[in-house]
């Protein structure tokens, strides 16, 4: 496995919509094994392509943090949104910081497995959390704008002093 590195603020491929995959091979298999070890290594909750220099439409994650139930999805689509609730939220791409961030309690999403197979869920709580800051990376959106002005200045200066 290959450790890849972590594109951090503010990197231009973090604030670039990123296009759909839609190659499944090996080398694409490989890629979504070392993104799910440099999440590991991280210690996070999710990682997308964006995040280590790739513009393509997938993100790995693994809201439980035990080996063996992360997923891979690919080209994800939201169907649905309930509910809202504020929550914390941190960012491989921006480390060290933490802002309040509104989402969806429950979100029901389309999206391609890791060998390209169609599917629908839904997630809810945490795991919806997850899924929508990882879509927000593939939309060329950051934590930091998602957040009103005065967190916003707030996290940008405590970022610049870090």
């Amino acid at each position: 496995m290959t450790l890849l590195k972590i594109k951090i603020y503010p990197d231009p491929v973090l604030h670039q919509k990123a296009e759909r995959l839609t190659s499944f091979g090996p080398e694409e298999q490989k890629l979504f094994d070392d993104m799910i070890e440099t999440m590991y290594r991280e210690d996070g909750v999710g990682l997308a392509a964006p995040q280590v220099g790739i513009s393509k439409r997938f993100f790995v994650a693994c809201p439980t943090q035990k080996r063996g139930e992360e997923i891979v999805v690919v080209n994800p689509q939201i169907l649905e949104s309930k509910g809202r609730e504020n929550g914390t939220e941190g960012c491989l791409s921006l480390p060290g910081i933490q802002g309040e961030v509104a989402r969806a309690k429950r979100v029901r999403l389309r999206f391609e497995t890791r060998h390209g197979e169609k599917k629908e869920a839904e997630v809810k709580d945490f795991f919806a959390r997850v899924f929508q800051h990882e879509i927000d990376h593939l939309d060329g959106i950051l934590l930091i704008d998602r957040v009103d002005f005065a967190q916003r200045q707030a996290i940008l200066g405590q970022y610049q002093s870090l």
